[in-house]
């Protein structure tokens, strides 16, 4: 019988994997070579540092990391050892643009800005960027992209970083964190680039930490208070800048992704993932694991204006993540670390807009074609 050895917070791991060999669970941040030891499959998130530190000398064969990202990973180590690999791209990205959209509508409504005046910068055009752009721009928002490694691999003209910078009143950074190559993220936004944002410029990271020079951004928005800062993800995780938490407008545990559904499909990929690595027929899909949305449904008035802030905070609403996010900054500095991992560990159940069920408008009215822009999915009756 095999053993799989997985994060603690991944969900559905039993369902899935059971049926492979024993399941065990362990810390991802803490995780050891002597816990993985004797592993076959381990399984991780974007918490745990898997290189020859944690798997010289094991037996694992198989690496699964429900995540886009694989900062976390060193695939070339992986590669020589002829251990098998796979992450999730794409997961969790419907979670993330959820998430962008919430800070959006709730930064608008809190400025009391007119959103569709803005043009929006999005920098790292992904499985995430994409569908951002999608989105927003189906809302009639014009976006600017920049990616310049998929425009050197693909031959495809983006906008210059600089020129979103200069000219974007919202700038969303979905990049990767890499630190190597001809187009390294890593401090993508320093101190320079920090200071010529346009005024009253919108800043949204909800991609890795490391993409922003934290301490510059910090210095940045003390001397530029018409700045207006979201951040889900930190340098230095899970110990992050309290004092910089504190100058954010909005700030979240790095749980942008932290839908249900994109938390379980990315344990599924994985899962499909090792299912090939040994050869076998997965028996197990994500459609007879997920429950029903607990939400009864929402009636849409279809006489009344369209309050898509209000819709949109029915689903997801940012600011709580936000509130528990700064209730626990109140901790020792030596504890914050592990408060940090609590609020993600405990996160409440989510889920993604397009379970929100909605009705009371036709899907091809100009309403319904706004609502579906949005990532709602139309129900035609009211139950």
């Amino acid at each position: 019988m095999l053993k799989i050895v997985a994060d603690e917070n991944m969900p559905l791991v039993e369902p899935f994997f059971d049926a492979l060999g024993k399941v065990v669970r362990v810390t991802g941040r803490t995780m050891t070579a002597t816990q993985v030891a004797d592993a076959d499959l381990l399984l991780v998130r974007s918490v745990t540092p898997v290189g020859p530190a944690l798997l010289g000398g094991s037996k694992v064969g198989f690496v699964g990391s429900a995540t886009i990202g694989t900062d976390h990973i060193d695939q070339d180590w992986l590669v020589a050892q002829g251990i098998g690999f796979s992450n999730a791209p794409g997961c969790n990205a419907e979670s993330v643009v959820d998430y962008v959209l919430s800070a959006l509508f709730n930064l608008a409504g809190r400025e009391g800005a007119d959103l569709w005046g803005k043009t929006v910068g999005i920098v790292g055009v992904g499985n995430v960027g994409r569908r951002l752009q999608a989105r927003l721009g189906a809302l009639g928002l014009e976006c600017l992209l920049c990616d310049p490694p998929r425009a050197a691999r693909e031959g495809v003209t983006f906008a210059d970083l600089d020129e979103i910078i200069r000219r974007c009143d919202v700038n969303c950074l979905h990049t990767p964190l890499t630190r190597d190559g001809d187009h390294p993220s890593f401090h993508l936004l320093d101190a320079a680039r920090l200071n010529k944002l346009c005024q009253g410029a919108w800043l949204i990271n909800a991609g890795r930490g490391g993409v922003i020079d934290n301490r510059a951004l910090s210095r940045c928005i003390s001397a530029r208070p018409d700045l207006r800062v979201v951040l889900d993800v930190w340098e230095e995780e899970p110990a992050i800048d309290v004092s910089l938490a504190r100058q954010v407008t909005l700030g979240t545990p790095h749980i942008a992704g932290y839908s249900l559904e994109g938390r379980m499909r990315g344990t599924e990929m994985v899962y499909r993932a090792a299912c090939a690595y040994l050869g076998i027929e997965p028996s197990v899909s994500l459609s007879q694991l997920l429950p029903v949305p607990p939400i009864r449904q929402v009636v849409v008035d279809p006489v009344e204006r369209l309050d898509l802030r209000k819709l949109i905070n029915l689903g997801y609403d940012l600011r709580d993540d936000h509130d528990r996010l700064m209730a626990a900054l109140d901790a020792d500095a030596g504890v914050m670390g592990a408060r940090f991992d609590a609020l993600r560990k405990n996160y409440p159940v989510r889920r993604e807009l397009s379970v929100l069920p909605l009705s009371g408008v036709g899907s091809e009215s100009a309403q319904g074609q706004i609502l579906r822009a949005v990532g709602f999915d139309l129900q035609d009756s009211v139950s």
